[in-house]
């Protein structure tokens, strides 16, 4: 039986990242979807929200695990008896950061192959950054995350903005 790993900080989960988690459970026996808790970068929903937001995207496959994650990819891999880790290709500049992570694995973790699955056409223009943006300007991210996802994005805007502490989430849709 083939366990793969598929790990992202998913803040938040979208369709492309669905998309790559489907195929992937279609491919092999057995699918971690693992959810990065300390990404180097802010974060919009916690560890575990997102974690709920990955679980209830994903209930609807049965050979996909949800589970939180710490440390290096490739220990948690080992941990969870993953031989593969997989990961997501949109664009030009995804490819480099991909491979340039792919050759650290490697490095740290020969006995695991990386496999990159190119994203399906309809979710090449998804990101989560991109979502966010767009949900914190108020705009419509309904084709991009599921119904839970979207509810989750306007809940956590509407409650940033009244606080009045809410981060600068906007980088080029503004304009």
């Amino acid at each position: 039986m083939t366990i793969v790993l598929f790990p992202a900080s998913f803040d938040p989960i979208h369709y492309g990242h669905i998309d790559i988690a489907q195929r992937a459970a279609r491919l092999f026996d057995e699918v971690e979807v693992a959810v990065y808790d300390r990404p180097a970068k802010r974060l919009l929903f916690t560890a575990d929200e997102r974690l709920t937001l990955v679980r209830e995207s994903m209930r609807h496959i049965p050979n996909i695990r949800v589970a939180l994650y710490s440390g290096l990819t490739v220990d948690y891999a080992r941990q969870v008896g993953a031989t593969v880790i997989v990961r997501g290709l949109r664009v030009f500049s995804d490819f480099e950061l991909e491979f340039r992570m792919a050759l650290a694995n490697r490095r740290l973790a020969p006995d695991i192959e990386v496999v990159n699955l190119i994203a399906g056409e309809q979710f090449l223009h998804i990101s989560s950054s991109t979502v966010r943006e767009i949900a914190s300007l108020g705009g419509d991210v309904s084709t991009m995350a599921p119904v839970h996802v979207v509810e989750a994005l306007r809940t956590r805007f509407l409650e940033l903005n009244r606080d009045g502490g809410a981060p600068n989430y906007v980088t080029s849709l503004q304009d």
